[in-house]
């Protein structure tokens, strides 16, 4: 998730009730919207000025992150009963490392890839599993990238601009390692997006048979 931009088609959901029409369906965006998330806090200092530049959901209080699901529609009115049924969910998937790679784009929209992104892809399907009324961005597109947006931007020169530059400051920062222990559940109540909740990974097991 691009923040409060999807980043695959540029539309913008604020903190008030909107309507979009993409291909012909007309899908009303809650006044609260909620996402779940792995963040990214070793790549703030590479991605931050850029973010606070040309990324909306960085204004917003959204900090360097990889989506899982977004919207997440019942996490608009959590429950002790959701936050169980996701801490049992994710308490089934090991955490796991992963370095970000890129720069790369999408139309509009310059972002760093998860290497491996398979453990991404699997705990989105797996929400959406469990949550089938809550598909990755609403179901606009037949398939989703792990990503971590690093900016937004309509004019094709400007984005290569801003990509030239991000180049030239990421120069011996990439790749950068990280590792996935934790889901955060946010929201956009108030106007900011906020942690609410997090659930834990499983913790891996570090040879010899003690985690890790």
């Amino acid at each position: 998730m691009a923040g409060i931009r999807n980043p695959r088609d540029g539309g913008v959901s604020c903190p008030q009730a909107q309507t979009s029409v993409r291909e012909g369906r007309r899908r009303t965006i809650p006044a609260v919207e909620a996402a779940l998330v792995i963040l990214v806090p070793e790549a703030e200092d590479l991605v931050r000025p850029f973010r606070e530049a040309y990324d909306p959901s960085a204004a917003k209080g959204m900090p360097a992150h990889i989506t899982i699901n977004y919207p997440f529609l019942p996490g608009a009115s959590p429950s002790s009963d959701l936050e169980d049924r996701l801490r049992a969910l994710f308490s089934r998937f090991a955490s796991f490392p992963f370095r970000l790679e890129g720069p790369a784009f999408f139309p509009e929209v310059l972002y760093l890839t998860p290497d491996p992104d398979g453990p991404f892809k699997d705990l989105a399907a797996h929400v959406w599993e469990a949550f089938p009324n809550s598909p990755p961005y609403s179901g606009e597109y037949s398939g989703t990238t792990p990503h971590l947006t690093v900016a937004q931007e309509d004019e094709s020169h400007l984005l290569e601009y801003i990509s030239a530059d991000f180049r030239r400051r990421a120069e011996g920062m990439l790749p950068i390692s990280s590792q996935a222990r934790k889901v955060w559940l946010m929201d956009n109540r108030g106007g900011r997006w906020r942690k609410r909740t997090s659930f834990p990974l499983a913790r891996r097991r570090a040879p010899g048979g003690s985690a890790g």
